[in-house]
């Protein structure tokens, strides 16, 4: 069986989901643009504006577009206004690069003519990738980010944006993980964070145009699950450091902030994991939030960025009642979902061998 991707179910509506139907009613009914175009066909047809489906539709129309003008002004009184992108002159850093999320982003923006460093302990697993620095460093280690921020600043720039993305799974309960496992898991999970943040950040706000900073997190963080306890614990904080940043950067506007809480992602990463529920927790394409986390930075925005749909309600999982949660989890699997857990390190191992697990 082939666990090299995380397992959805076999059917033919599998594909469909809740976020796909909201992106179809975002792009009809919910976009302010075709609500209008309701009531102008009334009114072509010559219906007075005192008919009730006029009524209706001019205030469904109305509706959206108060709803759609909330939306900005909500993220502009939160995040404040953009600052200047020009690729030519952006020196991006991308941990835990050389595979998965942080691959697609370090190749679109290696092709657009960014100037992109890629830190990994791993090897790249695409040779051709064209506008990439490849830089070995174990992000877990304090020396060699040093070492590496030198390197940097040598051969590329000063760093402008910087995406922490590296991550690892050890997929084990508790108590069958030994305290070298937390440790390292901890350590490149949580505490690369601080030690990146630490090390580039200072450049950022130097630099005249500021800079961005990429949080990629998880909404297991928010809920936790079982075999995940260190992993989980590990994006819990790295969330919070993300929004304790966010708000001592309010000094500095030009620097900007994306945090991203991504569901189950089709990555090696957590090859072989079940999917709880394909409808409500799809498993989300990389190349999908890829392509939000880059719009995000071109356009120089903050943002928080959360896929699929129940990643960014789920902070309302805790208002509900203890009981009610319980059940919740039950019924999503969420605590199952590891058993048929792989994982990139056994997936290379057989692959190695000539077959896949």
């Amino acid at each position: 069986m082939d666990h090299t991707r995380p397992s959805v179910r076999d059917s033919w509506f599998a594909p469909v989901s809740a976020d796909v139907f909201l992106k179809v009613l975002n792009v009809t009914l919910l976009h302010p643009f075709v609500a209008w175009i309701i009531p102008l066909c009334f009114r072509a047809e010559h219906q007075a504006f005192t008919t009730t489906p006029m009524l209706v539709s001019i205030a469904w129309a109305t509706f959206v577009t108060l709803l759609w003008m909330g939306d900005v002004i909500s993220h502009k009184i939160a995040y404040g206004l953009h600052r200047e992108v020009d690729l030519s002159e952006e020196v991006i850093v991308v941990t835990g690069g050389a595979s998965g999320l942080g691959l697609l982003i370090a190749e679109v923006y290696g092709m657009r003519g960014a100037t992109v460093a890629v830190l990994d302990v791993a090897d790249l697993e695409s040779t051709d990738a064209r506008g990439i620095t490849y830089y070995k460093c174990d992000v877990g280690d304090k020396n060699q980010i040093a070492r590496v921020a030198a390197d940097i600043e040598r051969d590329l720039g000063t760093p402008t944006v910087l995406i922490n993305n590296a991550a690892v799974v050890v997929g084990k309960k508790l108590l069958d993980m030994d305290l070298d496992e937390v440790d390292k898991s901890l350590t490149t999970n949580l505490l690369s964070h601080f030690y990146t943040t630490k090390t580039f950040l200072p450049g950022m706000i130097r630099n005249e145009t500021g800079g961005t900073i990429v949080t990629v997190s998880s909404v297991i963080g928010h809920l936790g699950a079982a075999q995940l306890t260190d992993y989980a614990a590990a994006k819990a904080g790295v969330t919070a450091l993300h929004k304790s940043l966010a708000a001592e950067l309010q000094e500095y506007p030009e620097i900007k902030t994306i945090l991203v809480t991504p569901g189950q992602l089709s990555t090696p990463l957590f090859a072989g994991v079940k999917t709880p529920n394909t409808f409500i927790a799809p498993v989300v394409e990389p190349i999908e939030v890829a392509k939000e986390v880059i719009k995000a930075i071109d356009l120089g925005l903050s943002d928080h960025i959360g896929m699929p749909l129940y990643a960014r309600w789920i902070d309302w999982y805790n208002v509900l009642p203890v009981g009610l949660q319980k059940i919740s989890r039950r019924l999503s699997g969420i605590d199952a979902s590891m058993k048929t857990f792989v994982g990139r390190r056994n997936t290379e191992l057989s692959e190695k061998n000539g077959h896949l697990i």
